[in-house]
């Protein structure tokens, strides 16, 4: 238990606000985006900066008390019970350089805040489907950017952090100081430590191209079969995904595709629009589109090509990697999750991977995947009345594609693993021993033991 003189002791030790459950604020400065991840700490620190988080870390470390680290709560897959939670929304520092062509971020800066500051300049950084996405927690566990196939990872980006490690150091990272412990943040996540601030390449982007298109789900075995043969063998410049999407009967859903069973092809070219157009024309000769939303885009506007939520809701996610989405996929995709099945998940989504995804990283990191041909993402709203249905349902999903699965899995949506076991399949079996000798060594007492745990379980 923490007692009131103990918070007292936190309040005295830094800047930001302090709350406990009987607090006003204190439900609106716990709640993330995911709200099937409800964190209920004892105690709750609203950082302003490095050194709140330093004094926070070191007064969890004096009192043996876990902690937990919040941005946008987009990842909080599973509920915190206890302890201290440290949120950094109010690290909003961001410093773009376009000469050097580099961000600076603090701790809570979403990546929309980036784009605002790099786009005047030509330049973006490489976010994922939603701007709405914390940069570091993203970009920590590999990234798996909208624009993959023509840049890469969004880890291989990194060339800086600051990380604030349990016994509360502050260390300065690069491959140049503590290169170890750098590698080891590049797609290791953020068990060792929490990362105040972030800095990485940009690069350049003078032309955009980039939508959607919603195909009939009764239309599924065709689009899908023409997506297989038609992804692998776009050029670096092409990125694209396709969902299998049932779309609740809710106002967060536009009304042309409110309630529907849909195909969702996603595309973005990094380049000429009237060469991304051209690339996406056979796609468009498929089927019978209900929507159309692709061409010239602002890469403002990026968000348009996901569609993702962007309020809060609960949610179920998780998904892998695919050695290849051919033929035989498609055929056990459709099994569980096609037209007429009682499937209660929201999104099953392949993306395709390939190009830059497989190039290896200039200096060494932990990034998981570059092998890969696809990567299998699978969401589900948490709510009634389908919500204990979900679990079975996409147990019986990863089941049908394990035989096109190789062993890894991508730690940014992989919801709660159990097991060490399963936890460890988000990284390379060399980068997961590493990751573990050094959790041991920064975190004997297990301090920091919510969401992706590595090495000592949750407890």
């Amino acid at each position: 238990m923490i007692s009131a003189a103990d918070v007292e002791d936190l309040t005295g030790r830094v800047r930001g606000p302090v709350l406990v459950p009987q607090d006003e604020g204190y439900a609106q400065e716990v709640t993330g985006f995911n709200l099937a991840g409800v964190a209920r700490p004892e105690v709750v620190v609203g950082a302003t900066g490095t050194e709140d988080v330093v004094a926070a870390i070191g007064w969890a470390s004096a009192h043996g008390c876990p902690v937990g680290v919040q941005a946008t709560g987009h990842g909080a897959d599973e509920p915190m019970e206890g302890g201290l939670l440290i949120t950094t929304t109010r690290m909003q520092e961001v410093k773009v350089d376009p000469g050097r062509r580099t961000a600076r971020v603090g701790a809570g800066v979403r990546w929309r805040s980036v784009l605002a500051a790099s786009l005047p300049h030509g330049l973006i950084g490489l976010n994922g489907s939603s701007t709405d996405v914390g940069v570091i927690g993203y970009t920590l566990a590999g990234g798996l950017p909208v624009l993959g196939r023509t840049f890469g990872w969004a880890a291989d980006r990194i060339r800086a952090a600051e990380l604030v490690t349990p016994d509360g150091v502050l260390h300065h990272l690069d491959a140049d100081h503590e290169p170890e412990l750098f590698a080891l943040l590049r797609g290791g996540k953020g068990n060792l430590g929490v990362v105040t601030s972030l800095s990485f390449e940009l690069v350049p982007l003078q032309a955009f191209y980039g939508g959607g298109i919603f195909y009939p789900g009764a239309d599924a075995h065709q689009v899908l079969d023409a997506f297989s043969t038609w992804a692998p063998a776009l050029p670096p410049q092409a990125n694209t995904s396709i969902a299998l999407l049932r779309l609740p009967d809710m106002p967060m859903v536009p009304d042309p595709l409110r309630g529907q069973f849909l195909v969702h092809l996603r595309f973005a070219w990094a380049g000429d629009p009237e060469d991304g157009a051209q690339s996406l024309a056979p796609m468009r000769a498929v089927s019978h589109p209900v929507l159309d939303t692709a061409g010239p885009m602002d890469y403002r506007d990026v968000d348009r090509i996901d569609m993702d939520p962007t309020d809060p809701v609960p949610l179920f996610h998780t998904g892998g990697f695919l050695a290849a989405f051919n033929i035989s996929t498609v055929e056990d995709l459709l099994a569980v999750a096609g037209p007429g099945a009682d499937f209660p998940v929201v999104a099953v989504e392949i993306v395709q991977m390939g190009a830059a995804f497989a190039r290896p990283a200039s200096v060494p990191d932990a990034v998981h995947g570059r092998e890969a041909a696809c990567f299998l993402g699978v969401i589900a709203l948490l709510v009634p009345p389908v919500a204990q249905a979900v679990p079975a349902a996409v147990g019986t999903l990863l089941e049908a594609m394990a035989p096109h699965a190789p062993s890894g899995v991508f730690v940014n949506h992989y919801g709660f693993p159990p097991t060490e076991a399963e936890r460890a399949r988000a990284w390379p079996a060399e980068a997961y021993t590493r990751l573990v000798q050094t959790k041991t060594a920064l975190d004997p007492q297990n301090l920091l033991r919510y969401q992706h745990v590595v090495g000592q379980g949750h407890r």
